[in-house]
């Protein structure tokens, strides 16, 4: 009958402890810290290939890339800084005009939204939308620009600004911003995600919003909050103090917290209000007598 031999158990046991801790550690406590190469990840994904590496990665509070030189749509040569208003939020968007189908829902949603805000372009905030594809030209910004304004019924000097670039400042603007696309050569065209970003305006990125599909509620909420309480009305201004932006559902939801605040604040100026009148009742009797 075989019978293991002392050494050889002790190795067994140590064998299986070991097994038994390295089950039990999170990924990055394995040796290569748990990182997979990203070949892999891809290969395994069921993703299409030509959408793989298409994403959205936040840089809030990164500045927008001031310098980057683009063309508006009368053929003039601006920087990124010219079109920003600089007193005013902005909503900026990423499309190109020859998108079968994702750019213009997104467009047409930011345009019902931007009906159903309350606030007044030009006054309350700005718009920009910069092409992705190099090969689009002012003409065509032109164009777009001319009948998205036509269709809210506000003249040609109002100010949505739709930019053309060169394939070098699109990558700029669109890297600072997070915004990763991919060029899908079997089918000639870009394959991008569907998200509109809010920049203070200083041009910092305040929020990203997602989908085709803007809640006017979150977007409004947006650009108060990106503008630091310097457009809408006093109102606006103690609604904001009830919503917060919830980074799990990417919607603005009722802040608890803000609206106890808010009541807190009505009860005290009810109670002062009270007492001054009580008090200035008993001065003018005392006065009388």
């Amino acid at each position: 009958m075989y019978t293991p031999s002392s050494s050889l158990i002790v190795r067994a046991t140590m064998a299986a402890l070991l097994l038994a801790l390295c089950a039990g550690q999170p990924a990055y406590a394995l040796p290569g810290g748990g990182k997979v190469p990203k070949s892999i990840v891809d290969a395994q994904s069921d993703a299409p290939p030509q959408v793989r590496g298409v994403d959205v990665e936040e840089h809030l509070g990164d500045l927008a890339p001031l310098e980057a030189q683009f063309t508006d749509a009368t053929g003039k040569a601006v920087r990124l800084r010219d079109v920003l208003p600089r007193t005013r939020p902005v909503l900026l968007t990423l499309v190109y005009y020859n998108c079968p189908l994702l750019c213009n829902l997104v467009i047409n949603e930011q345009i019902r939204t931007m009906r159903e805000l309350g606030l007044e372009l030009g006054k309350d905030y700005e718009a920009v939308t910069v092409s992705i594809d190099p090969k689009d030209t002012p003409a065509q910004s032109h164009e777009r620009r001319r009948k998205h304004l036509q269709s809210m019924g506000l003249p040609e000097t109002a100010p949505w600004h739709f930019l053309t670039g060169t394939e070098e400042n699109i990558h700029q603007i669109a890297n600072t911003v997070g915004f990763k696309y991919t060029y899908d050569t079997s089918t000639q065209q870009y394959v991008h995600p569907a998200v509109l970003m809010v920049l203070t305006p200083e041009g910092s990125i305040s929020r990203y919003l997602y989908g085709t599909s803007f809640p006017a509620k979150d977007m409004k909420l947006a650009l108060l909050e990106a503008a630091g309480g310097r457009v809408g009305t006093s109102f606006d201004r103690i609604v904001l103090t009830c919503f917060k932006y919830d980074t799990a559902t990417r919607r603005y939801g009722f802040y608890i917290f803000g609206f106890l605040r808010i009541g807190a604040l009505m009860v005290f100026g009810a109670l002062a209000t009270m007492l001054a009148y009580y008090w200035r009742r008993e001065l003018k009797k005392g006065a009388a007598a």
